[in-house]
């Protein structure tokens, strides 16, 4: 019996060490791409940044779904402050949370509105209501929406601003701007860094120098003062679209410039390994060894770069709207949003105005928290 234990006992020992041996090996065989999620997964912050990133661009996407009131839509409530979500109505805990009525008085000396709760009137939220028509996804038109409460009843989450607009609402419409601009202005950097970078670093000589001395140009200049003037050049009869692709291609105009020599040195670097004149002996054109050989040898670097970039892009847009040299109303930005807190004393007495200030802090530290842990993920065999 103790034989058969000891025996049981050694063959469990056994197990558990292939087990982990084979653990192993699999790291050993494991892809570059497998290895950097691996890595990217022991990178905490990483993986929070990456969840609240993803959260962001989900707001963006459903903004008009998930927002109870339409971005223009006025109330006479001016300037109210945030009201509670509350889920206890004085008889006990409900899971059907609530707001109460809400109540104007006038103040006797400064003649001020302010706007307090009304216990005794309460306003149940509803899910899958019915309110202000928009857009879903640019497909279809809808009244749908995720939650709102019953007329004449009003839900502000994060308070109005000074024509009574929800600024809950504003701040999702705008975070579909924001978001974009940013995502399509590395976009374009991304292909023009790809694109010239390569030539350059591929074909060198005079091609070469006269890419990198037109970089050495657009990076002499300072950022804030070109984007300034090239914003400031946009005609006023622009219509909304076409400013929101002119304030793209603006932020990208210089943006392609670090990307290109990144893509540059890369290219010198592998341009000499053996697989390249294996190409080159098999007959393949320039453009597919570029295409299928050397930018996908070091795509994970250029992804990395690319995230760390988008914060740079919105707060690049953000920056332009709020000085009014970007977006201009009726379009909603975070930008736009906080041009209401260009007067310190509007701030210091309507504080909640400064929420799309803190929606833009947590999606740029976010995509600093992911872009970190891509990168050390990136060179998987460090060690």
């Amino acid at each position: 019996m103790s034989d058969m234990t000891t025996a049981a006992g050694t063959g469990a020992l056994a197990n558990v060490a292939h087990t982990s041996l084979s653990d192993e090996e699999r790291l050993f065989v494991a892809s570059q791409w497998s290895l950097m999620l691996h890595h990217f997964k022991k990178h905490r912050l990483a993986v929070v940044g990456s969840i609240i990133v993803i959260l962001m661009y989900i707001l963006a996407i459903f903004h008009g779904f998930l927002a109870p009131y339409d971005k223009l839509t006025r109330s006479e409530y001016m300037y109210m402050a945030p009201q509670k979500l509350l889920f206890s109505d004085g008889t006990g805990f409900s899971l059907r949370p609530h707001v109460h009525g809400i109540t104007a008085t006038s103040d006797p000396v400064t003649f001020t509105r302010t706007f307090v709760s009304d216990e005794s009137v309460i306003y149940p939220v509803r899910f899958f209501t019915q309110g202000d028509e928009y857009s879903f996804l640019g497909l279809f038109k809808t009244r749908t929406h995720l939650f709102g409460v019953d007329e004449p009843g009003k839900i502000f989450l994060m308070g109005t601003d000074d024509l009574g607009r929800d600024l809950f609402s504003r701040i999702l419409y705008g975070s579909a701007i924001s978001l974009s601009i940013g995502l399509m202005g590395v976009l374009t950097s991304f292909f023009l860094g790809i694109t010239l970078g390569g030539i350059s670093g591929f074909y060198g000589g005079v091609t070469d120098t006269i890419i990198q001395r037109v970089i050495e140009f657009l990076i002499s200049i300072p950022t804030i003062p070109l984007w300034m003037a090239l914003s400031a050049a946009v005609p006023a009869s622009w219509n909304a679209i076409q400013v929101y692709f002119a304030i793209t291609i603006i932020l990208s105009l210089r943006g392609w410039c670090g990307l290109a020599r990144i893509v540059r040195s890369k290219m010198l670097e592998v341009a000499q390994y053996d697989f390249v004149m294996a190409a080159k002996l098999a007959g393949a054109s320039d453009a597919r060894i570029i295409a299928r050989h050397l930018i996908p040898s070091f795509m994970s670097f250029l992804i990395v770069d690319m995230t760390l970039a988008i914060p740079s892009m919105i707060l690049g847009e953000t920056s332009l709207s709020f000085l009014g040299l970007g977006l201009r109303p009726p379009v909603v930005s975070w930008g736009v949003l906080l041009q209401a807190a260009t007067n310190v004393r509007t701030v210091a007495t309507y504080p909640w105005i400064m929420w799309p200030g803190a929606f833009l802090i947590l999606t740029v530290l976010a995509f600093n928290f992911m872009g970190d842990g891509l990168r050390d993920a990136a060179d998987p065999y460090k060690v």
